[in-house]
Parts: structure tokens; sequence; C-alpha cells
């Protein structure tokens, strides 16, 4: 399994969709195997997962937001995300040349 590094910029595979369900009043991850439903902190990391801002970034990013943002816990779950193929690994703009 790939770790991800401060450095390392993620964003949402191809097939994969972040979408808000309102019956459900929350955000899910929908994936051609799975719907799943995130959490409020969940959805935020997945909303910044743009392929420009790097982990480290998004981690300072939610700082911002939140009172206590443990950096292992957003780069863990990225890991977990890119470990079930939920994200990649790249820049949004050097894969589109």
């Amino acid at each position: 399994m790939q770790t991800a590094s401060g450095a390392d910029r993620p964003r949402l595979a191809r097939h994969v969709r972040l979408r808000f369900d309102p019956a459900r009043g929350r955000h899910v991850l929908l994936t051609p195997e799975a719907v799943t439903v995130l959490n409020g902190t969940g959805a935020a990391v997945l909303e910044l997962c743009d392929g420009r801002r790097t982990v480290r970034e998004i981690a300072a990013e939610l700082r911002g937001r939140y009172a206590h943002v443990d950096d292992d816990e957003v780069r863990l779950f990225v890991d977990r995300l890119a470990a079930r193929r939920c994200l990649e690994f790249g820049d949004v703009e050097a894969s589109r040349g």
C-alpha cells in the first residue's frame, strides 16, 4: 500500500464522485461498487482533494476550520481511500498534459 507523504496531491479517482445526499442529509462517496456515507470531517477532507493541494496543505486548511486536526489522521484517511482506489495522487494540471 502506498503511503501519502505531506507533498502528495490527492484527487478523487475518475470513477469516484463526492455528492451530497439530501435523503441522508450527508455527503456520500459514490463508486461503482459502493456508496460510503461520510461524516462532516471526511467530506471536508475529500472536498479539498482536488489534485492541486498537498496533503500538508489540506491539513493546514482543516486546522483553520476545526479546533484539533492531527496531520497523521488526515494522512491515514487519505491512505485508506487510496488503498480502496478512491483517491489518486498527482497534480490535476500535469495529468491533463
